[in-house]
């Protein structure tokens, strides 16, 4: 198979030096906006072209939580095993982020304790993970713009196995400290034009040692995607805003990867309508503690 056959949001890709293998993981139901969740699924591939799959990776165990909104799992290797980060939904439980692990990149995956990782009365999505200069590791989100109007992107830190949230969640940014996100509708009826979404938070460190994180939007183009810089080199930033998105052209939640050749590139789906997502490629370039597309 070749990416434009494969109907995927927010893509991610686990650079697997175990297998020499690439891993594409994302949202793979079909309707991943009303229907029931179905399950995960991840392609394989040794060149970035060519993908053989689609290989179903985690399906709902009996009793599991979320029964709707199977959103935007990444997966990371860590302390010898793989960690699935991915969003979830129900009727009686708000959305969250749910922490799973494997021996496989090609799972199956497990719940690594019975409970997502996000506070249970927040709406929450997207989380992806961070080990920062201590060894420490963090679970990065987004607190939903539909709960708070003016999206939020908070970090939580984990236990040393990824099992349990320790303390409490720390804001890092607002949507609105960008100039770049478009105002939209509260949700509450209100009618008050002045919400603004979070989505699809990413960590990158570059080779500077500068710590940048990925976020998208809707922006007066569309969906979009842009990226901030933490000032301090740290997680706790503060968060510096790019004044113009990095992707703007319908497309977004894309996260960063190293080829096995040493090649930087940036994925992300485009455009933002369901059936007709795709995932992208496009080579990146580190310059001045900041990112170009090539």
């Amino acid at each position: 198979m070749r990416l434009q056959e494969i109907q995927m949001r927010d893509p991610f890709i686990l650079t697997d030096w175990r297998s020499n293998c690439y891993y594409l993981y994302g949202t793979t139901d079909k309707d991943p906006w009303k229907a029931e969740g179905v399950s995960f699924e991840t392609y394989r591939s040794t060149d970035l072209v060519h993908w053989e799959g689609p290989f179903t990776i985690f399906t709902p165990p009996l009793g599991f939580w979320g029964t709707h909104n199977f959103w935007a799992p990444e997966v990371h290797f860590h302390n010898d095993a793989y960690y699935l980060f991915a969003s979830f939904k129900s009727v009686e439980n708000r959305r969250g982020t749910h922490i799973l692990v494997s021996s496989s990149p090609l799972g199956p995956f497990a719940p690594v304790s019975p409970k997502p990782a996000t506070p249970a009365a927040w709406e929450c999505l997207d989380g992806t993970f961070f080990l920062d200069e201590e060894g420490q590791p963090w679970m990065v989100f987004c607190h939903e713009w539909v709960q708070t109007n003016d999206g939020e992107i908070a970090a939580q830190r984990l236990s040393a196995d990824l099992c349990r949230p320790v303390g409490e969640p720390e804001l890092l940014f607002k949507a609105s400290s960008a100039v770049w996100p478009k105002k939209l509708a509260r949700r509450d009826g209100s009618g008050i034009i002045d919400a603004r979404v979070t989505d699809g938070p990413f960590m990158h460190r570059t080779k500077d040692g500068t710590l940048l994180m990925l976020w998208s939007t809707v922006s007066e183009t569309g969906y979009a995607m842009g990226y901030a810089a933490s000032s301090s080199g740290r997680l706790q930033g503060p968060w510096l805003q790019q004044e113009k998105p990095l992707i703007q052209c319908d497309g977004g939640h894309g996260m960063i990867f190293r080829s096995f050749e040493g090649v930087l590139y940036l994925t992300y789906h485009s455009p933002n309508k369901t059936p007709n997502e795709r995932p992208f490629f496009v080579a990146l370039e580190e310059r001045d503690g900041g990112l170009v597309c090539r």
